[in-house]
C-alpha cells in the first residue's frame, strides 16, 4: 500500500512538475486557474493508443483517429491565420501590381486597337488617293478622247484630202476595185479629184467607247483600274498617231500637188498672176475673221493650220486652173491621126502648117470643152467647116473644128467638160475625126504640151 500511494504521488508530482512553481502565498489558486485552463493529454493505463484530457478534473478519453483529425485542424487553423496575416500584410502589394497588370493589358490594348486604327486611315487615305488619282487619270484620257473625236472630225470634213491617204489594208469591195487602186483623174474631168477611200471613218475617227467595249467594272475587277487606265491610254496612243499620219500624209501629198501645179504653169510660159486675175468672181462675202491659233495649241492644230492655208491656196489654184486647157476634148485612149506642125497637106501633097491635134474619133461622138470659158465663135469657119471657139481669158483659148453639130451658141458661158458639138467631117477634111487647136494671144501652140501637163497633174 505505501508503495502504490507513493508511486501516485510521483506520478501527479511528475505531472504538477509539467507547469510552472508558485509561490505558497498564492494559496493555489493560480495554479489551479491555470492548470484547468490547459488541456493534458494523459495515456490511460489500461489502454496504448488513448488519449486523455483533464480539464477542471475532468477527463476526457480520446482515440487516435479524432486526436489527430483535432491536431489538424488546429494545424490548418494556424497556416490559415498565417495565410490570412500574411495576405492583409502583402495585400496592397499584390492589389498594386494586380491593377499594374491590367492596367498593362489594357495599354497593350489601346495601342493595338490605335494601330490597327492608323492602318485602317492609312488605308482608307490611300484608297481616297488612288481613287482621287484614278479620276484625275480618267478625267485625263475623257479629255483626250474628246480632243481626238474633234481631230477626227475636223479631218473628215475634209472630203477632198481625206483620199490622199494610202490605203493599208483592203477594205469590202470587189476584187477588181482592190487590184485597180484609186481610179486617177482623167485629163477631161475637173482639176481636182480626190476619191475617198471607203475606210476614211474607219482609220480617221477615234471612237474610245468601242476601245474599252467591256464594262468597266468587270474589266477593272480582273485587271485592276491600272491596267484600265494604261489600256485605254495605249488605245488613245494608237489613234492618235493613226491621225497625225493622216495627217502627214495629207499635208504631203497637198504640198507635193501643189509643186506640181506651179511647175505646169511655169512649164506652160503662163504667168499665174494674169491666169489669178482672169478667174471670174463668185458670189462670196461676209465679215473678215481673221483666223488665229494660240500659242498653247499642239503639233496636230498647228499642221491643221498649215492644212487649211495650204487647201485655201490649192483651192484658189484650181480655179485658175480651170481656165487652162490640158484635158482632153474626147473620151477614150488618145490617137492622133496628125500631130502639130509641118506636115504634107492632104488634098495637095505640100508641105503644109498644121496648126492642131486631130484626134481619131467616131462621127458623133461628143465634143467636151477642155476648159471653162466664153464661146466666141460657133459656125462655119471655112476650112475648119463646123467650128467652135472658147476663150478662156487672159489669151487662151481653144478650137473645135470639122464638127458635124453645134450644140452651143456665141456668148454662152462652158464648163469643163460640157459637150459643146459632135465628131464630124465638115470643111478640109478626109474622114470624121475632131481638130483641136489652143492659141496664146491668138497663136496656134503644140496641144500636146497642155496634154502633157494634164498627165502630170493626174499623176499621184
Amino acid at each position: 500500500m505505501r508503495s502504490a500511494r507513493e508511486c501516485r504521488c510521483r506520478k501527479s508530482s511528475a505531472q504538477l512538475s509539467q507547469y510552472p512553481q508558485h509561490h505558497p502565498h498564492d494559496h493555489g489558486r493560480a495554479f489551479h486557474r491555470r492548470a484547468a485552463a490547459v488541456a493534458t493529454a494523459l495515456p490511460l493505463p489500461d489502454t496504448d493508443d488513448a488519449y486523455t484530457i483533464v480539464h477542471h478534473g475532468k477527463q476526457v478519453r480520446l482515440g487516435p483517429v479524432v486526436f489527430w483529425i483535432v491536431v489538424g485542424t488546429v494545424v490548418l487553423l494556424g497556416l490559415w491565420s498565417a495565410a490570412t496575416a500574411t495576405y492583409f500584410a502583402f495585400r496592397d502589394d499584390v492589389l498594386t501590381r494586380l491593377i499594374a497588370r491590367q492596367a498593362e493589358m489594357q495599354y497593350a490594348y489601346e495601342d493595338r486597337i490605335a494601330e490597327l486604327r492608323a492602318k485602317v486611315d492609312r488605308t482608307t487615305s490611300r484608297q481616297l488617293l488612288d481613287q482621287e488619282q484614278f479620276d484625275q487619270k480618267l478625267d485625263q484620257i475623257m479629255k483626250r478622247q474628246t480632243a481626238l473625236e474633234s481631230r477626227a472630225t475636223a479631218l473628215g470634213s475634209m472630203p477632198d484630202v481625206t483620199g490622199s491617204i494610202p490605203r493599208s489594208t483592203p477594205q469590202r469591195g470587189d476584187a477588181s476595185q482592190t487590184t485597180q487602186g484609186t481610179p486617177k483623174p482623167s485629163p477631161i474631168s475637173d482639176t481636182v479629184i480626190f476619191v475617198a477611200p471607203p475606210d476614211r471613218e474607219a482609220r480617221l475617227e477615234s471612237r474610245a467607247p468601242t476601245l474599252a467595249a467591256p464594262p468597266v467594272n468587270q474589266f477593272a475587277k480582273n485587271q485592276g483600274f491600272d491596267n484600265v487606265v494604261v489600256r485605254l491610254t495605249t488605245s488613245l496612243d494608237q489613234v492618235e498617231r493613226r491621225q497625225m499620219a493622216a495627217l502627214n500624209a495629207v499635208e504631203e501629198g497637198m504640198d507635193s500637188r501643189m509643186r506640181r501645179m506651179r511647175g505646169v504653169v511655169s512649164d506652160l510660159g503662163l504667168n499665174l498672176a494674169n491666169l489669178e486675175a482672169a478667174v471670174p468672181r463668185t458670189a462670196m462675202g461676209g465679215p473678215f475673221v481673221p483666223v488665229k491659233i494660240t500659242a498653247s495649241s499642239g503639233p496636230f492644230e498647228k499642221q491643221l493650220y498649215r492644212i487649211n492655208n495650204t487647201r485655201a491656196e490649192m483651192d484658189r489654184l484650181n480655179r485658175t486652173l480651170a481656165l487652162v486647157p490640158y484635158r482632153k476634148p474626147v473620151i477614150g485612149e488618145v490617137e492622133f491621126t496628125s500631130g502639130f506642125g509641118v506636115r504634107s497637106d492632104p488634098f495637095l501633097g505640100r508641105p503644109a502648117m498644121h496648126t492642131g491635134l486631130d484626134f481619131r474619133a467616131a462621127s458623133g461622138d461628143p465634143v467636151r470643152v477642155t476648159a471653162n470659158g466664153k464661146v466666141v465663135s460657133a459656125g462655119w469657119s471655112g476650112g475648119y467647116g463646123r467650128m467652135i471657139e472658147v476663150d478662156h481669158g487672159n489669151g487662151l483659148a481653144t478650137r473645135y473644128g470639122h464638127l458635124s453639130e453645134i450644140n452651143v451658141r456665141v456668148g454662152e458661158i462652158v464648163r469643163i467638160g460640157q459637150v459643146v458639138g459632135l465628131v464630124g467631117s465638115t470643111g478640109r477634111s478626109t474622114g470624121p475625126h475632131l481638130h483641136y487647136e489652143t492659141r496664146i494671144d491668138g497663136e496656134a501652140v503644140d496641144p500636146q504640151k497642155f496634154l502633157r501637163a494634164g498627165v502630170r497633174l493626174s499623176a499621184g
